[in-house]
């Protein structure tokens, strides 16, 4: 059964990263992508946007799917539907990427435990900025 790691590993992995990869990032601003995207950058993380068809969000270059990006990033912050998650924990696993969070309401319980025997990191069902905001000074 999957669990989330406890507080005081959030807090580690929160003050850890610096670049987020966030994946269905809308440039739309009444989106919730888009507006936990803005926020982190408020906090100082830096967003790569992750969304076919766009070309830019928040002043950050878009790419299409996380095998186009130009570097790792930190983390990838999902805000995809769950039937999506298998394909980006694939993607997580080939390119290299240690850390994954799933957005509230982003659930997949079986893609999680797969991420995490690959040691991948995994957060699911949580926001990644409401946490950055509460546990960090």
């Amino acid at each position: 059964m999957f669990t989330n790691p406890d507080n005081q590993t959030l807090r580690m992995l929160l003050q850890q990263i610096h670049t987020v990869a966030v994946v269905g990032l809308s440039a739309n601003e009444s989106r919730p992508s888009f507006r936990v995207a803005r926020s982190l950058q408020s906090l100082g993380y830096r967003i790569i946007p992750v969304r076919p068809m766009l070309t830019e969000v928040l002043g950050e270059k878009a790419w299409p799917d996380l095998q186009s990006l130009p570097e790792l990033p930190d983390i990838v912050d999902v805000f995809r539907a769950a039937e999506h998650v298998p394909a980006i924990v694939d993607a997580c696993i080939q390119t290299g990427i240690k850390r994954l969070w799933l957005q509230d309401g982003v659930i997949h319980e079986a893609a999680a435990l797969r991420a995490q025997q690959a040691g991948i990191v995994v957060v699911m069902n949580r926001c990644l900025w409401r946490d950055a905001s509460s546990m960090l000074p």
